[in-house]
């Protein structure tokens, strides 16, 4: 089982500010903006070349939760920037789909 799936079951230590029963957000261990959180479905699911026609939902759904923490935390208005890495060579370390939340600084 991965990492991130043991934090979305509470196996595994980590920040969590929030979570349903579709989506599990936590703050990054290793933060590269003030904020920096890490957006990720509770269904295990490799990276984004893994989707199926039946995960259509929960992306949108994982899109609506970066806006809601967006407005959370205050970097709504200020802006924010999304990215999600598909693939070791595009530096996807965990084998969890996962959408990266950074904002509260400026981007030059």
């Amino acid at each position: 089982m991965c990492v991130f799936c043991r934090i979305v079951k509470g196996e595994a230590s980590g920040e969590i500010v929030y979570q349903d029963e579709e989506v599990t957000a936590f703050r990054d261990i290793n933060p590269k903006a003030p904020t920096h959180i890490l957006v990720v479905p509770n269904k295990h699911i490799r990276s984004l070349a893994y989707v199926e026609p039946e995960d259509t939902f929960l992306l949108g759904r994982l899109l609506q939760v970066v806006k809601d923490l967006a407005h959370q935390e205050g970097i709504e208005r200020s802006g924010y920037r999304l990215v999600m890495n598909c693939g070791y060579g595009a530096g996807q370390v965990v084998n969890h789909l996962h959408l990266h939340l950074l904002g509260g600084w400026r981007l030059d």
